[in-house]
């Protein structure tokens, strides 16, 4: 059977396959306008493109970044939604596999965690420093760990601790340069592209009222 003895690794992929579901039919349900679809699968295609166009640069991709800006700006859902597209799409072009769920959960849940992190202090993103030390813990340890688990569970039929800690220690310097990724392109496209969205959401009446008042607030700033 071929999942004889790894039955973990079938629960895992289950795990997240499920909980990818639970998110795409929740963004569902909550009958987003048309515009905020459009939004959605523009900052999808941006960040997709930007990990194919980058495919001679091993680790070295814009798409975390971009996954984070969406997350801030447009919400939980719309952060998880931008990160597991993501993956699911630019993987046609460097190879579908058992790793694709693990990179759309890891990609999406960034977009998730950073709407939590800014929903509320979103002035905090404005602030470079912060943002990329954010950026860096983000990819270095969430989709760092996520990915060096999964790298386990795929080629190793009994995990040992012993398994766990060699390949996270052999992750360090692909993380390491993923984190620095991350943290250049925060620095080149987070103020434009918060811009741009937030004159986009302006126009397109995506915001309430308290949420335009506090726009206007960070714009003066």
């Amino acid at each position: 059977m071929l999942f004889k003895g790894r039955e973990y690794y079938l629960v895992a992929i289950l795990i997240i396959v499920i909980s990818i579901f639970l998110f795409m039919w929740s963004f569902e349900k909550r009958k987003p306008k048309t515009r905020e679809v459009v939004v959605l699968a523009v900052m999808t295609g941006i960040a997709t493109l930007g990990r194919v166009m980058f495919f001679m640069l091993p680790q070295f991709k814009p798409c975390v970044a971009i996954i984070i800006i969406t997350g801030i700006m447009l919400g939980k859902q719309s952060g998880f939604l931008c990160g597991a597209l993501t993956a699911f799409v630019s993987d046609f072009f460097f190879g579908q596999g058992p790793w694709t769920p693990w990179q759309m959960f890891a990609f999406g849940i960034i977009g998730f965690i950073s709407a939590i992190v800014f929903q509320k202090r979103k002035y905090l993103a404005y602030n470079k420093v912060v943002l990329c030390v954010y950026g860096f813990i983000m990819t270095f340890v969430v989709y760092g760990l996520i990915l060096d688990t999964a790298t386990v569970f795929m080629y190793t039929d009994r995990p040992k601790i012993s398994s766990f800690m060699s390949t996270y220690a052999m992750g360090i310097p692909f993380n390491i340069v993923h984190g620095i990724a991350t943290v250049v392109f925060l620095l080149l496209l987070a103020k434009p592209l918060f811009n741009k969205l937030s004159r986009m959401k302006e126009k397109y009446g995506m915001y309430n009222q308290k949420k335009q008042l506090k726009l206007v607030k960070l714009n003066r700033c």
